[in-house]
């Protein structure tokens, strides 16, 4: 695993959604993940035929968004990204268990400096399987 993620984001596993940071541009962040097959979520998702939950999806794409803003912030700010809305989530195609998946995200919009509107993509290979639009506000470092 990439150190730099766990630099820049405050998650860990098991709840940790990106492996490596494949790109960096000025506008957004490429990622990638490979969904273990062995993953506990998969025994009660559909268990006959497991896919990867939407949500988990959503969730890669936002840890994405994370490390790409937090590259964006000086380190002395101790900001954190926190997901503030969802603005549309459009699922395309099915993720399986073994699927090795990009996670990318653009940046649309600022607000404040604080605010950002981003556009995320799953694909795994040239297949998209979600784009979702979204909010994350940076905030100063939670308590603990």
């Amino acid at each position: 695993m990439d150190e730099t993620i766990l630099q820049r984001i405050p998650h860990r596993p098991p709840f940790l959604f990106v492996d490596k940071i494949i790109e960096r541009r000025g506008d957004g962040l490429v990622a990638a993940l490979e969904w273990k097959a062995d993953s506990d979520f998969y025994k009660g998702h559909y268990p006959d035929h497991p896919i990867t939950p939407g949500v988990l999806l959503c969730e890669s794409v936002f840890q994405t968004a994370g490390i790409f803003l937090s590259e964006q912030m000086p380190p002395e700010a101790k900001l954190v990204p926190v997901l503030t809305r969802i603005h549309s989530a459009r699922f395309k195609n099915l993720v399986r268990p073994g699927a090795v998946v990009t996670m990318e995200v653009k940046l649309i919009e600022t607000h404040d400096g604080r605010f950002f509107t981003l556009r995320g993509f799953v694909r795994e290979d040239a297949k998209l399987a979600l784009t979702i639009d979204f909010t994350v506000a940076m905030i100063e470092d939670l308590p603990i």
